[in-house]
């Protein structure tokens, strides 16, 4: 199963989401944004080289923590030399290596957006309660059924919102809703790298993560 982690609008917290489903699915989190990379890279090939056929897709895999992470560079130059018409066949072979693939999407609709969505089955919109986030994630939910893929589910980040809140959002985007609330876990976390629930698993934010995964996993079986 390739999940696509999106949302249009920069800043709602979608890479923290997507590092978190991956370890929460066992899954391998590619950071899809080739531009302005957001997840941990360190040292050796990262997607930028594997795109530009320097590198083998598992030779770029790394540990982060619990979780596996095919991470991508940060230059202009890399961005350059990667060509995205490999994206496809590269995340095809990762999947058939590990199983489940989350895919970090860039904020924005550019066509990168585009051809990550195509390759996904499924996709989880992340937004906060905004007015601006939450059209951002509709016009990103319509590029997604553009492309014939599903939204899952809802994530409403950083959020503490009551239920017909959530309602509404929910037939606004036309998926299932799970808030996440801003926490001291999720920012402890995010800043050393690993998921939620290897560093605070009793956490509210864990729970609610948790709830994503068997959503999404429920996906998986249909």
């Amino acid at each position: 199963m390739i999940v696509a982690v999106a949302g249009g609008k920069g800043g709602v917290g979608k890479s923290t989401i997507a590092l978190n489903l991956g370890a929460e699915l066992d899954a391998l989190v590619v950071d899809g944004d080739l531009a302005m990379a957001d997840l941990p890279r360190g040292r050796g090939p990262d997607l930028h080289d594997v795109l530009a056929g320097r590198a083998d897709p598992l030779e770029a895999v790394r540990r982060v923590g619990a979780t596996h992470l095919l991470p991508c560079g940060r230059s202009l130059a890399g961005a350059r030399a990667a060509d995205l018409g490999r994206f496809e066949t590269v995340i095809e072979g990762v999947e058939r290596e590990f199983g489940r693939v989350i895919i970090d999407c860039p904020a924005g609709l550019a066509s990168d957006v585009g051809t990550q969505l195509h390759v996904a089955d499924v996709v989880v919109l992340v937004t906060t309660d905004t007015t601006e986030a939450i059209a951002d994630a509709l016009r990103t939910k319509r590029l997604a059924l553009e492309a014939a893929t599903p939204v899952g589910a809802v994530v409403l980040n950083r959020a503490s919102v009551s239920a017909d809140r959530e309602r509404t959002i929910e037939r606004t985007l036309g998926a299932s809703v799970v808030t996440v609330p801003s926490s001291e876990e999720v920012h402890d976390a995010r800043t050393t790298g690993r998921s939620v629930r290897e560093c605070a698993p009793d956490s509210v934010s864990a729970t609610r993560i948790e709830t994503l995964g068997e959503i999404i996993a429920r996906c998986e079986q249909k």
